[in-house]
């Protein structure tokens, strides 16, 4: 994690009052002043307001929750992954990167005022309830969730296993409101499993990117490698349908499990010196075996690092349809005993240079669910490009795609297709590219 030091409100506080004139010209030291200046005026009507609501709001107010509010409410202005969090969530948030924590197993994104699924996690309550991607949450406990931010419905939502919660959500193209009601347990993420498919394929599902999953891949390859005769061996699957994303030194290290040379993906701030690239360590400890990547619309963040990465070094296939579209990468800053702060700090760029920021990783070759009746209008999630506020890049954004997949593996078309083609008989009506070969190409910077 990058060090990042707080001082720019120390800067302002400590700064002299600068006096302004209207000279047309400014030297750089004056438009320096200036700034500060201007910097200055806005924190006094902070305070001004802030000391408006103190001494005459009809009711006396809780200062912290004023201050809280006032700095999250800064932070959702920049873009919709910029939040503050608390000393509680701040730490319910570490417990969550451990891999272990009590509620419900929803990974969820704030969409108008209202909380959205973006994927339930495999058997937790969420999963067993029956709860989507694409429910969208209206109530909790019959609270309704307009006005609260992402972090406060997520607090209400987590609590003590063997609790009850209920949940109003809005589903399928008519929305029709309905109440699920959900009972508590320690989710315990397994962010990876995996098993043989037939007795030729090593099968990796990721469901997210904590602390335990580069281990858990490196695991899994090492596993199949020991079973699976090299000359029976066809080759991996990694599925990474309806992953969120997680922590980016995760993502590297999957990606480095399956590349021995070459950029993973680099990070741009703000500044051209704040630049990062991340190169894969020599040793592809899955034997240069053909790999495919199952991707859908609830593939975000470090799940879109891998499957970029995996796909401009043509050393995997990707099959599914239009990941999420989330670029960025945000910085946790602890505050001491006040929480922290969860800031957008750089884009992120697969090897060739591509920004997925609002357009998402198109796959290889697209191939569609069937999707029942009665979920049909709800099986799309939207992606970046639908949140409110997020981060601009061009002019040809891409709304996201697809994110059903089937219950029963013997009607997921993705898997059976990502099977056929491994083996070699995969049939469609277009020209469709063989397998990536095991050698990985060189990408430009």
């Amino acid at each position: 994690m990058r060090k990042v030091t707080l001082v720019m409100l120390g800067a302002f506080l400590g700064a002299s009052i600068a006096t302004l004139d209207h000279q047309v010209w400014l030297s750089p030291e004056g438009a320096a002043r200036a700034a500060a200046s201007d910097t200055y005026r806005n924190l006094n009507l902070f305070g001004d307001v802030f000391e408006k609501i103190r001494s005459d709001y009809v009711e006396k107010p809780d200062e912290q929750k004023l201050v809280e509010a006032a700095i999250n409410g800064m932070l959702t202005s920049l873009d919709p992954h910029s939040t503050y969090m608390d000393a509680k969530s701040f730490r319910d948030m570490q417990v969550q990167t451990h891999g272990e924590f009590g509620g419900l197993g929803i990974e969820v994104t704030q969409e108008d005022g209202l909380i959205k699924v973006v994927t339930p996690i495999d058997d937790t309550p969420a999963a067993k309830a029956g709860i989507l991607a694409g429910d969208i949450i209206t109530a909790i406990d019959n609270e309704s969730v307009q006005g609260l931010s992402l972090n406060q419905a997520v607090d209400k939502m987590r609590g003590a296993p063997n609790t009850n919660v209920i949940l109003k959500i809005l589903r399928g193209e008519k929305k029709d409101p309905q109440d699920i009601k959900l009972t508590r347990a320690m989710i315990q993420i397994k962010s990876v499993r995996y098993h043989k498919e037939g007795d030729d394929i090593g099968y990796i599902r990721i469901t997210q990117f904590n602390e335990q999953t580069t281990d858990g891949v490196r695991e899994a390859i090492q596993k199949f490698l020991s079973e699976i005769p090299a000359d029976k061996f066809k080759g991996y699957i990694l599925d990474l349908r309806n992953n969120p994303g997680g922590l980016l030194d995760q993502s590297i290290g999957v990606a480095n499990a399956f590349l021995d040379h070459g950029e993973i993906v680099s990070t741009r701030g703000r500044n051209a010196e704040e630049t990062m690239r991340y190169n894969a360590r020599p040793n592809d400890i899955s034997k240069g075996k053909p790999i495919i990547v199952l991707i859908n619309g609830g593939s975000a963040s470090a799940s879109e690092i891998v499957a970029g990465a995996l796909q401009d070094h043509k050393r995997a296939t990707l099959i599914g349809t239009r990941s999420f579209g989330k670029g960025s990468v945000q910085t946790i800053i602890p505050l001491g005993q006040n929480g922290a702060v969860r800031l957008t700090t750089a884009r992120y760029y697969t090897p060739s240079g591509r920004s997925i920021q609002a357009k998402g990783i198109d796959p290889d070759i697209q191939v569609l669910e069937d999707v029942p009746d009665e979920l049909k209008g709800k099986d799309d999630l939207k992606g970046e490009a639908s949140l409110k506020g997020h981060l601009k890049n061009g002019d040809d954004e891409k709304t996201g795609s697809q994110a059903y997949v089937p219950p029963d593996p013997k009607n997921d078309k993705q898997l059976i297709a990502a099977e056929e083609m491994l083996r070699g008989v995969y049939k469609a009506s277009n020209n469709v590219p063989p397998p990536a070969p095991a050698a990985t190409a060189k990408v430009p910077n």
